[in-house]
């Protein structure tokens, strides 16, 4: 009889729902509204992904490029360097390991990226390119240590032209959860 309460209760704990196990969903059903893609390499990017995966309820959606980056490529003092190259080349757009996933779901989709030579890395542009983001509400976001978002989220505005576009934010390393919260419901108008 233990047995079988047991067995019992594993089966109920397996079958609940695993958004119950993400933060604030902000959505009105099961399905979250919200993508969280990001571009890290450092895994700054990736830890404020995950903040704001958590206190919206978002899916998170890593965009890995096919070939990585190694210490070489993003050597920032060398003009061969891979990154310095993709970064000079306004048409360079940097193969994904896989397709950006279909947005049809989504209202809301976060994109972020460590800044490079002040603007968003270009596999940035090859995710907004590679989506159909009419009527979604896209916000950038990026990391830095000292360089601001500057023009980086305007700049993509061509990539995803009939998408509705609000103002990003640069997040320091180390940025908390709770900064990051108050930060997201300014952006979505939630008090």
């Amino acid at each position: 009889m233990k047995g079988f309460l047991f067995f019992m209760a594993c089966l109920l704990t397996a079958s609940m729902p695993l958004s119950s196990c993400k933060g604030s969903n902000r959505g009105d059903d099961d399905k979250s509204k919200v993508l969280v893609a990001y571009f890290s390499v450092t895994g700054n990017t990736k830890a404020v992904a995950e903040h704001i995966a958590y206190v919206t309820g978002g899916d998170v959606w890593r965009i890995e490029p096919v070939l990585p980056y190694s210490s070489r490529d993003l050597d920032y003092r060398t003009a061969e360097s891979r990154s310095s190259r993709e970064q000079h080349d306004a048409t360079a757009r940097p193969q994904m390991f896989r397709d950006t996933p279909k947005l049809d779901r989504y209202e809301i989709v976060f994109v972020g990226y460590p800044i490079w030579w002040g603007i968003a890395p270009r596999i940035i542009e090859s995710f907004l390119e590679g989506g159909d983001f009419k009527g979604k509400t896209v916000i950038p976001f990026c990391t830095s240590a000292s360089s601001p978002l500057g023009k980086s989220g305007e700049l993509l505005h061509k990539c995803a032209p009939d998408a509705d576009w609000r103002p990003g934010r640069r997040f320091a390393e180390g940025t908390g959860r709770d900064e990051v919260k108050q930060w997201v419901d300014e952006v979505l108008g939630i008090e």
